[in-house]
C-alpha cells in the first residue's frame, strides 16, 4: 500500500474533510496521504487530486460511503488518470457494501434475511412464514431515529407493513439502495439502554482492530475469538464485521461492510489503527 486517499472538505478542496482529520493526521508518518476534491467528484463525477506528479501505486480509500456505481467511477478514474489502483476492486466493494451479497458467507452466525429488490412486493405472508419478528433495512442501512419500530411483529397485516415501508422510503430517500432487507429480529443483551457490540477490522487476512462500537464500562466481554477468527479470510483485502452479544450471552454477526467506508469508534486510537493497517498491508 503506497497511499491512503481522503475526501476534502466540501467547500475547500485542498483541506481534508473534518470528520477524517484525525485519521489523516494519524497516518502521516506511516503512509503518504492524498486528498481528492469532494464537490467535484460527488457532484460532477470528476476526480481531482490535490497533488500532481504522483508516482503510480496502490491505494486504500478512507471516507464517506459511495454507491457501487460511484466507487466504480472512482476506481476507474484513479487508475486511468493517475495510475493509482485501489486495493479493493469494485466487485469486492459491492459484495461487502450490499449486505445481501455477503450474507451467504455469514449465514451460519447472523439472523435470517429476506430480500425484496426494488419494484417487487414485500409480502407479509412470506415474512410470516419465515420469522416471528423483524426489522426493515435496505441493502445498506437501517432506519434508526425514525418512527419505524426496531421490532415489528410478523402478525401485522399487509396494509400496516406497507405503511411502515412508506416511512422507510421517506427516510432513506435518494439514498435507498438495492431494495428491501427484512431481517429477523433477535433480542440483544442490554445494559443501561446500550448493546454490547464490537466492530472488527480485517486487513490482508489479519485482524487489526477489535473495538467496542460505543465505549461502555458496563460490558466486559468481547466476541469469542473463535467467532472473530472464523471470518478472517472473507473475499476482500479490507473489510469489517460487526458482532453483538445476545440476551442469552451468545454472540452473532449483525453487519459486514467494506473497510474503506466503515467508521472507527469515537474512542478508538487513530494512530494505533493506522499503524496496524499499514503493517498488515506490507504482508
Amino acid at each position: 500500500m503506497d497511499y491512503i486517499i481522503f475526501p476534502s472538505d466540501y467547500f475547500d478542496g485542498k483541506q481534508v474533510e473534518a470528520e477524517y482529520l484525525s485519521e489523516y493526521q494519524a497516518c502521516q508518518t506511516e503512509t503518504q496521504t492524498i486528498i481528492f476534491n469532494y464537490e467535484k467528484f460527488f457532484e460532477e463525477n470528476q476526480l481531482i487530486l490535490n497533488q500532481a506528479n504522483l508516482e503510480p501505486g496502490i491505494a486504500i480509500y478512507r471516507g464517506w460511503m459511495m454507491t457501487p456505481k460511484q466507487y466504480q467511477s472512482f476506481y476507474s478514474q484513479l487508475r486511468d488518470k493517475y495510475q493509482i489502483e485501489l486495493l479493493t476492486t469494485p466487485e469486492q466493494y459491492e459484495q461487502f457494501h450490499l449486505f445481501p451479497n455477503i450474507y451467504p458467507k455469514l449465514a451460519e452466525d447472523t439472523p435470517q434475511v429476506l430480500t425484496f429488490p426494488l419494484g417487487t412486493k414485500v409480502d407479509i405472508e412470506k415474512i410470516r412464514s419465515q420469522m416471528s419478528a423483524f426489522m426493515i433495512k435496505d441493502y445498506v442501512k437501517s432506519a434508526k431515529g425514525t418512527k419505524l419500530p426496531s421490532r415489528i411483529s410478523s402478525a401485522i397485516c399487509q396494509q400496516q407493513l406497507d405503511e411502515y415501508l412508506e416511512i422507510f422510503y421517506r427516510y432513506r430517500g435518494d439514498l435507498l439502495t438495492g431494495g428491501i432487507c427484512i431481517k429477523e429480529y433477535v433480542e440483544l443483551k442490554t445494559l443501561n439502554d446500550r448493546h454490547n457490540e464490537y466492530r472488527v477490522f480485517y486487513a490482508n487476512g489479519n485482524i487489526i482492530s477489535i473495538t467496542e462500537s460505543v465505549a461502555n464500562d458496563e460490558f466486559t466481554t468481547q466476541p469469542p475469538s473463535e467467532l472473530v477468527g472464523k471470518y478472517q479470510h472473507l473475499p476482500s483485502p479490507f473489510y469489517t464485521v460487526d458482532y453483538a452479544e445476545l440476551a442469552d450471552g451468545s454472540w452473532i454477526v449483525i453487519e459486514a461492510g467494506d473497510g474503506q467506508v466503515s467508521g472507527l469508534s469515537d474512542h478508538q486510537n487513530r494512530v494505533a489503527f493506522m499503524g496496524m493497517l499499514s503493517e498488515a498491508m506490507k504482508g
